[in-house]
Order: structure tokens, then sequence, then C-alpha cells
């Protein structure tokens, strides 16, 4: 859940970076958005370890260790998109991200093992966010506003597409080998 808190506050501080007129004021959300996209994975990496290494697991277990993630992918790629007025990139990227997971539990619901294979999985996406943000600190120094979060955007989306296809044709691959 503070995964999602912390996902909430990174898509928030993207969107208000976006209308920011002071270039410090941006700075900072930038930053905010930054660490708290890093944050979000800490959340998410603590709890499933404290969780297994303390044998406390529980029924619903499975359930918080997606759902989070799904929600934070969206609340993030989202709000970038927003803040660089460019909403459905925004969505896209989103929207892909979500897939890629869809599609890794689509093989693992088949019988097959978790494919978290790239080139654009959970971590990989938020590097490239993450180095977007604070690349995009600095953006006034050789060029307008937002290019490097569209950039971003765009490699998240292109790259979760990539992702999607790759595990796909494993997927598939994989469930013909078995005759």
């Amino acid at each position: 859940i503070a995964s999602m808190a912390a996902a909430l506050a990174a898509g928030a501080a993207f969107w208000a970076a976006g209308s920011a007129v002071d270039p410090i004021g941006r700075a900072v959300l930038l930053l905010v958005a930054a660490c708290c996209c890093q944050l979000r994975l800490l959340c998410n990496l603590l709890d499933g370890m404290v969780a297994i290494e303390a044998g406390k697991a529980a029924p619903d277990g499975a359930f918080w260790n997606e759902f989070p993630d799904r929600v934070s992918d969206l609340l993030i790629l989202v709000g970038a998109g927003y803040g660089i007025g460019e909403p459905a990139l925004g969505w896209a990227a989103a929207a892909l991200a979500i897939l890629t997971a869809y599609v890794r539990e689509l093989g693992r619901g088949c019988g097959l093992a978790p494919d978290f294979s790239g080139p654009m999985a959970k971590p990989q996406r938020m590097a490239t966010i993450t180095v977007a943000a604070l690349l995009s600190v600095l953006e006034p120094l050789w060029s307008g506003r937002n290019e490097v979060l569209w950039a971003a955007l765009w490699v998240v989306a292109v790259g979760a597409g990539a992702t999607v296809v790759r595990r796909s044709w494993r997927i598939v691959t994989k469930l013909r080998a078995r005759g």
C-alpha cells in the first residue's frame, strides 16, 4: 500500500512539474518524483522480503504483490504524461506496462514459470523514468521543457510493447513445445 502512496506522490509531482513556472519549483517537483519512483520500488521490495524472511506470508500476499505494482505504474506514467502535456502518451505507456505483467501472469496461468524478461520490465521502466526526471532538472540548460520526459515515455511505451511481444512469443513457443 505504501508503494501506491509513493507512486501517487510521484505522479502528482510529475503532473505539477509540468505547470510549474518557477524553474526551482519545477526542479524540486522533478526531484520529488524521482525519489518517489525509487521509494515505490523499495516499498515493494521490502514488503516481499520481510514477508518471506519472517515467515509472515499471508494468503492474500500474491494479490498485494501484484496489484500495487499495476496501480503504481498507472499513477506514475499517466502523471508524467499529463505533466508534459501528452496524456495519451502517458496512458499508452501505462497500458503497455500493465500488459507486460498481464502476459507474465498469463504464462503462469498456463503452467509456465513467470517470465520477468525485458527489455522494459518494472525495474527498467522505473530506471528510465527516474533518470528522465533527474535529467529534466537540467533540461532548461540545453533545450526547452519536457523533451527528456517525452522521450522517456516513448522509450517506456515502445520497450514495454517489445516486452509484451517477447514474453508472448516465449509463452507460445513453450506451450507448443509441450506438444
